[in-house]
């Protein structure tokens, strides 16, 4: 079997499990367990599918860090539930999916999967380092489109999209993402940049879409290629886009960096955190067995140890 590492933009899944799932799978004291179920299920299946022998469940240790917020105020600002002064901002979660996050990582720990995140950072940036230099190939899997900037055929990069549910999945290269962009994933944080994008409070650069961002890029590689040939004024740019490129100068000077998934953490080895998928023995088997009846789990755990039980 060739080696191949996932990495799991974790609350991408969790919240696709739970809005997958009725909340109605409760175990006996009233608790959720929808999510838990829906993610387990995630994993065996896709660790299945896709051949996966290590996997890293990168999580969100600061979904909204302040240094992103500083640069550009707006960012996920409409997805705050409450400001915390010295902390990382409550976001808005579901009670009913706010009560199993504890439960998901208890499973994941007796399950030997490694989770992964860092202070001031989200998953997405852990996914983007581990991705930039693992030497071996790598699926990231996400519902989110901000993660297509770190897919590299050269290094065996690809995301497994999985907006569309579970039944259609998009296996993310190269060649796919320029098809549904009309740009190469290295140019996909500069097109997001220019399109802006409402779910994470990115305003964008007014009068600038997907169409007219695509073809900038095509013509100047980059967003400092684009801005570069704004300042030219012997340019072939239009006084149009030089005035909308003008409008937004303030949001351009700082959204990269927000954009732009950090490459460059200082995480444990694949090998320190125990990465390399491996079946479950002795009492972290008998506590998940124990617990897939208590928590009212149903065929969850038995599929993720069966998907387990594959490997060495």
């Amino acid at each position: 079997m060739v080696n191949r590492l996932m990495l799991l933009d974790t609350a991408s899944l969790y919240f696709r499990a739970f809005y997958g799932l009725p909340d109605t799978i409760r175990r006996a004291d009233g608790t959720p367990v929808n999510a838990v179920r829906g993610l387990l299920d995630m994993i065996a299946r896709l660790t299945t599918d896709y051949g996966a022998t290590h996997l890293v469940a990168c999580w969100d240790n600061d979904w909204r860090p302040q240094w992103r917020v500083d640069l550009i105020p707006t960012y996920k600002a409409h997805r705050v539930a409450e400001v915390v002064a010295g902390a990382a901002d409550v976001e808005v979660v579901p009670d009913a999916l706010e009560a199993q996050i504890p439960l998901i990582r208890h499973v994941l720990d007796l399950a030997g999967i490694a989770v992964v995140g860092v202070p001031e950072h989200e998953a997405d940036d852990v996914v983007g380092t581990y991705a930039s230099h693992a030497d071996l190939p790598v699926d990231v899997v996400t519902g989110d489109r901000d993660l297509f900037q770190v897919v590299d055929d050269a290094r065996q990069v690809r995301v497994i999209y999985t907006a569309r549910g579970m039944k259609n999945l998009e296996v993310m290269t190269d060649a796919v993402v320029v098809g549904k962009y009309r740009v190469l994933p290295e140019q996909y944080a500069d097109y997001a940049t220019l399109r802006g994008d409402a779910s994470d409070g990115l305003p964008g650069v007014a009068g600038i879409g997907e169409k007219t961002a695509a073809a900038l890029l095509l013509e100047h590689g980059t967003l400092d290629g684009l801005l570069a040939a704004a300042a030219d004024p012997g340019g072939r740019l239009s006084a149009s886009v030089r005035s909308k490129l003008a409008a937004a100068a303030d949001y351009l000077k700082v959204a990269p960096a927000v954009v732009n998934v950090v490459r460059n953490l200082e995480l444990p080895s694949l090998e320190e955190v125990r990465a390399e998928l491996h079946s479950v023995t002795g009492e972290a088997r008998a506590e998940l067995e124990r617990l897939a009846t208590e928590w009212n789990l149903g065929g969850s755990v038995p599929r993720l140890l069966q998907a387990l039980d594959r490997r060495p």
